[in-house]
């Protein structure tokens, strides 16, 4: 074995088929798995010009060679699919149980397409597949769908990805859920199932997962873990959540504050994860094979769950100008039941409160008052009332009452919780990252904030092009291996290629490890430029571009589009209007530039 089942579910919905085809040997070497697998089926067999919620579109779902190995955090499993959100060729990551589950149901994956006569759901156990009647799930909640079937089908170790009524709406802003509380949020890829009439996906069994080299690979296990444990941001994501980055992304001046407009929010320590742990948490959580355990399971008006993470605090915080933490914490609860994105849902709720401000609308909520706050999530989630408005993201509100720039998106996709003013390189990784406003596929955070795996000026803009590049083909890699970005904290590149090369049996290096990760952001570059973005749409918000903060170190800053672009565009070998060159194509094994134009 080699860390794979080496067996994919491909299932057309329309016709009621499932083929159990064997993972290909030559997609495996080229991809790893997860993120790189689905960008890789979807961009070789769907025209890019397709209408995201058409029975055409593809959408997979694909775990990582180390997902299940018991590799300290090897856990992920990516969502791929053309984004109803923006039309690119998206992914979104999450962890949980249910991709070590998928593959002990034996599938490293599954490949949908078509549209179901009604309302369906994928059953997985131990090598075989089945498309079942979701009748009686359709227009339940995810904790309503997951807690019910586990118990219909009598299984408590049965793991449930599925959508909510966001996904069955096909609202933009819709994401798919697994394990209760664990998203793959961005992009809308909870409306591809709806669009689909895939409610459920379910995964059970006890299938073997064996690496190539259980010996090489325990020995990896043991250095890794132990860089993990006495790695000081991890032991900080363990004692306080990801919201222990409220009070350091305040103190450096980019907490972004009232849709963008500032990085002055009064009261930061209020929803910061230093008070949440002493007030609201119950206990800490991981995901399978996790050590770090960033998880919170909190208790707010007696109702416990899991969450909320730093930039759904952020997002129902700070951003709409809330301090109310278990009212945060509701909202984000309130997201995970009915299937939606919490980036997207606060930035739309954000951008109208600024346009309210601004008296360009006559209704909707207003910054600091959280009166309405949950309703209106439910609207969004449910597309009624004036949450209908809402529901396909900030980008089309904004344009539909003639007011573009308030929409703090980057193609269409809303921003994430650290102003790029202050922040240069990060902000190069927003403005490039091919599946729209983004931090994670190119976290530069770690070096310009948090001094992994060296400290940068935030301010410079010098040689941050080549680190954005290496952060997001690094990303890349690691999504598609099936382990947890957070590992990135403490691991380099010589590491991950240690792990792969354990596990798969294949001898990989650092530079092949990069390599792999530059190969899947160029093919998810091409389909985007097959769909018809452009070098214009790599860039941010004006008032990013135009508007100096006011306050705090970053005093007089704005995120300086150029030289930086330029110089990103000359490190990925692409040419000077971000088109992948043909030398730079040839040497990644991959089409002309134009090649997926034929494509319809």
């Amino acid at each position: 074995m080699d860390g794979y089942t080496n067996k994919i579910a491909w299932v057309d919905l329309g016709k009621g088929k499932i083929s159990i085809q064997e993972t290909d040997a030559e997609m495996k070497r080229q991809y790893i798995g997860g993120r790189g697998f689905g960008a890789h089926i979807i961009s070789s067999r769907m025209g890019p010009r397709i209408d995201p919620r058409d029975l055409a579109n593809l959408i997979t779902f694909m775990t990582g060679p180390t997902t299940g190995t018991g590799i300290p955090l090897g856990n992920r499993y990516e969502v791929c699919t053309k984004s109803p959100l923006n039309g690119t060729l998206m992914s979104a990551n999450s962890g949980g149980v249910f991709g070590w589950k998928m593959k002990k149901a034996g599938f490293d994956g599954v490949v949908v397409s078509g549209k179901a006569k009604k309302p369906s759901y994928l059953y997985l156990d131990n090598g075989k597949a089945e498309i079942r009647d979701a009748a009686d799930y359709w227009g339940k909640t995810t904790y309503e769908t997951t807690d019910r079937l586990k118990e219909d089908l009598g299984d408590k170790k049965a793991r449930v990805l599925c959508i909510g009524p966001a996904g069955e709406n096909k609202d933009l802003l819709a994401c798919v859920i697994n394990d209760r509380d664990r998203a793959a949020g961005r992009g809308g890829s909870g409306a591809v199932m709806g669009a689909k009439n895939l409610k459920v996906i379910v995964a059970t069994g006890d299938m073997p997962i064996k690496p190539a080299n259980p010996e090489r690979l325990d020995a990896v296990k043991e250095r890794v873990r132990t860089k993990i444990q006495e790695n000081g941001i991890c032991d900080a994501l363990h004692l306080y959540g990801t919201s222990v980055l409220v009070n350091i992304i305040n103190e450096n001046g980019i907490l972004p504050s009232r849709n963008f407009q500032d990085c002055n929010f009064p009261n930061p320590e209020n929803v910061s994860g230093e008070r949440m742990r002493e007030t609201i948490l119950k206990k800490e959580r991981g995901c399978y094979a996790c050590i770090v355990k960033c998880s919170r399971v909190c208790e707010v008006e007696g109702e416990t769950n899991e969450g909320p993470e730093y930039e759904g605090v952020w997002g129902f915080g700070p951003n709409l100008g809330i301090d109310d933490l278990p009212l945060i914490t509701q909202a984000n609860w309130l997201c995970n039941k009915l299937g939606l994105d919490n980036i997207g849902t606060a930035g739309s709720i954000a951008c109208a409160m600024e346009m309210r401000e601004k008296g360009y609308i006559s209704e909707g909520p207003t910054f600091g008052d959280g009166t309405g706050l949950l309703e209106l999530v439910n609207q969004i989630g449910h597309r009624e009332g004036f949450g209908a408005e809402l529901t396909d993201g900030s980008y089309r509100f904004a344009v539909k009452y003639g007011h573009p720039e308030f929409s703090m998106s980057v193609k269409m996709q809303d921003l994430p919780a650290y102003d790029p003013r202050g922040l240069q390189g990060h902000g190069l990784a927003y403005a490039t990252s091919v599946r729209g406003g983004d931090h994670v596929y190119g976290y530069m955070i770690s070096p310009e904030i948090l001094g992994t795996p060296e400290k940068l000026d935030p301010y410079a803009t010098e040689g941050k092009a080549l680190w954005v590049k290496i952060f997001q083909d690094l990303t890349a890699s690691i999504d598609a291996s099936g382990l947890c970005l957070f590992t990135s904290f403490a691991l380099n590149a010589d590491d991950y290629a240690d792990i792969m090369s354990a596990t798969t049996g294949t001898e990989i290096s650092a530079a092949d490890l990069l390599k792999i990760g530059e190969r899947i952001w160029n093919v998810q570059k091409l389909f985007n430029l097959a769909v018809g973005y452009t070098k214009a749409d790599d860039t941010l918000p004006d008032r990013l571009l135009t508007e100096p903060l006011q306050d705090g170190a970053p005093k007089g800053r704005v995120w300086e589009r150029q030289p930086l672009l330029d110089e990103y565009y000359a490190e990925r070998g692409w040419d000077n209007e971000g088109v992948p060159t043909p030398e730079k194509l040839k040497e990644l094994g991959l089409g002309e530039p134009g090649i997926m134009h034929a494509h319809t």
